[in-house]
Protein backbone atom coordinates (compact mmCIF):
# COMPACT_ATOMS: atom_id res chain seq x y z
CA UNK A 1 0.00 0.00 0.00
CA UNK A 2 1.65 3.38 -1.28
CA UNK A 3 0.36 6.86 0.24
CA UNK A 4 -2.41 7.71 -1.74
CA UNK A 5 -4.08 4.30 -1.67
CA UNK A 6 -3.82 4.84 2.41
CA UNK A 7 -5.65 8.57 2.13
CA UNK A 8 -8.33 6.79 -0.03
CA UNK A 9 -9.14 3.87 2.85
CA UNK A 10 -8.19 6.94 5.22
CA UNK A 11 -10.84 8.89 3.71
CA UNK A 12 -13.56 6.09 2.88
CA UNK A 13 -13.14 4.81 7.01
CA UNK A 14 -13.12 8.13 8.36
CA UNK A 15 -16.09 9.37 6.51
CA UNK A 16 -13.31 12.31 5.08
CA UNK A 17 -12.74 13.84 1.45
CA UNK A 18 -9.85 12.61 -0.15
CA UNK A 19 -8.25 15.88 0.10
CA UNK A 20 -8.99 16.24 4.18
CA UNK A 21 -7.45 12.92 4.57
CA UNK A 22 -4.31 13.61 2.50
CA UNK A 23 -3.89 16.91 4.66
CA UNK A 24 -4.55 15.08 8.00
CA UNK A 25 -2.06 11.84 6.82
CA UNK A 26 0.44 14.30 5.67
CA UNK A 27 0.27 16.30 9.15
CA UNK A 28 0.72 13.43 11.37
CA UNK A 29 3.94 12.03 9.43
CA UNK A 30 5.29 15.68 9.68
CA UNK A 31 5.05 15.62 13.80
CA UNK A 32 6.20 12.32 13.58
CA UNK A 33 9.38 13.35 12.00
CA UNK A 34 10.27 16.49 13.52
CA UNK A 35 9.82 14.62 16.77
CA UNK A 36 12.07 11.59 15.95
CA UNK A 37 14.67 14.16 14.27
CA UNK A 38 14.22 16.43 17.86
CA UNK A 39 15.30 13.13 19.81
CA UNK A 40 11.73 12.43 21.10
CA UNK A 41 10.13 9.20 20.75
CA UNK A 42 6.43 9.22 19.44
CA UNK A 43 4.67 6.74 21.11
CA UNK A 44 0.92 5.51 19.31
CA UNK A 45 -0.88 2.86 21.75
CA UNK A 46 -1.18 -0.58 20.33
CA UNK A 47 -0.06 0.59 17.32
CA UNK A 48 4.17 1.07 18.14
CA UNK A 49 6.60 3.86 19.14
CA UNK A 50 8.91 5.84 16.42
CA UNK A 51 12.30 7.05 18.21
CA UNK A 52 15.62 8.02 17.28
CA UNK A 53 18.62 5.74 17.86
CA UNK A 54 22.17 5.89 17.78
CA UNK A 55 24.50 3.72 15.95
CA UNK A 56 28.07 3.14 16.51
CA UNK A 57 30.84 3.60 14.10
CA UNK A 58 31.94 0.56 12.80
CA UNK A 59 34.11 -1.09 9.71
CA UNK A 60 32.93 -2.36 6.42
CA UNK A 61 33.94 -4.35 2.87
CA UNK A 62 32.90 -3.11 -0.09
CA UNK A 63 30.92 -5.55 -1.88
CA UNK A 64 32.84 -5.00 -4.84
CA UNK A 65 36.71 -4.45 -4.45
CA UNK A 66 36.71 -6.39 -0.80
CA UNK A 67 38.50 -3.38 0.46
CA UNK A 68 37.87 -2.43 4.13
CA UNK A 69 36.03 0.83 4.79
CA UNK A 70 35.21 3.15 7.70
CA UNK A 71 31.40 3.44 8.38
CA UNK A 72 30.75 6.60 10.88
CA UNK A 73 28.65 6.66 13.46
CA UNK A 74 24.93 8.21 12.93
CA UNK A 75 21.47 9.02 14.39
CA UNK A 76 18.83 6.64 12.63
CA UNK A 77 14.99 6.59 13.08
CA UNK A 78 13.41 3.00 14.92
CA UNK A 79 10.25 1.99 15.02
CA UNK A 80 9.12 -1.22 17.85
CA UNK A 81 5.30 -2.30 16.73
CA UNK A 82 3.07 -2.49 19.56
CA UNK A 83 1.49 -5.75 21.15
CA UNK A 84 -1.91 -5.18 19.23
CA UNK A 85 0.04 -4.31 15.87
CA UNK A 86 2.32 -7.14 16.32
CA UNK A 87 -1.28 -9.57 17.12
CA UNK A 88 -3.01 -8.23 14.28
CA UNK A 89 -0.10 -9.21 11.70
CA UNK A 90 0.26 -12.53 13.54
CA UNK A 91 -3.45 -13.21 13.00
CA UNK A 92 -4.22 -13.22 16.60
CA UNK A 93 -6.31 -11.08 19.59
CA UNK A 94 -4.43 -9.06 21.05
CA UNK A 95 -3.97 -10.30 25.24
CA UNK A 96 -5.71 -8.37 27.48
CA UNK A 97 -3.52 -7.18 30.15
CA UNK A 98 -5.05 -8.10 33.69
Amino acid sequence: MNKSELVEVTAKEAGLSKAAAEKALSATIGAVVKAVSKGDSVTLVGFGTFKSAKRAARTGKNPKTGATIKIAATTVPRFSAGAAFKAAVAGKKAAKKK
